[in-house]
């Protein structure tokens, strides 16, 4: 009786330890590893995105990381629901030294888009939107960024689970 006990207590605090705050349950399919192989000229050098998202802070953030081709440039966020301003919000800190700072609005229960504002760009880059959407086990993001005061055309990279790991130099 003592074991059968300790599995349920094991099973309910393993489901408890799981779980994530109900505005953040749209990112659970998004949780795990990915990756995303970027379109190229030919003759381009391959482009490769790893990005991984977890559940931290007992369920209350999701934080990602990610670095591309093996960590020549990566970045890692923290999404967490502000209870204050009523909205998902993120902090996005790169090793190319600028940082952002957005909003999350759910768009659909695998659909949301993501508002940044960019401090620091060497590239002159101001502000980022990205829509993301989960669908048939992978996720589509399409990014636009204001450079230089124009919008730039969306870039669109799909998502596929991963064993690879997330890189930094």
């Amino acid at each position: 009786m003592l074991l059968l006990s300790l599995s349920i207590f094991s099973t309910l605090a393993n489901n408890k330890t799981e779980s994530l705050a109900p505005e953040l349950a749209i990112f659970t399919p998004y949780l795990g590893t990915w990756q995303a192989d970027f379109n190229t000229e030919k003759g381009e050098s391959s482009i490769q995105d790893v990005s991984k998202w977890q559940r931290v802070l007992n369920g209350k953030a999701i934080r990602t990381t990610h670095s591309i081709n093996e960590g020549e440039y990566g970045g890692e966020s923290m999404i967490f629901y502000d209870r204050k301003k009523q909205s998902l919000v993120f902090y996005y800190f790169t090793t190319a030294g600028f940082y952002t700072k957005g909003v999350m609005k759910v768009l659909s229960p695998t659909q949301f888009v993501a508002y940044e504002d960019v401090t620091g760009s060497q590239e002159g880059i101001t502000k980022v939107k990205s829509t993301s959407e989960f669908k048939d086990q992978q996720f589509v993001v399409s990014t636009s960024y204001l450079k230089k005061g124009e919008w730039t055309k969306p870039e669109v990279r799909t998502y596929y689970r991963s064993n690879k790991d997330v890189k930094f130099k």
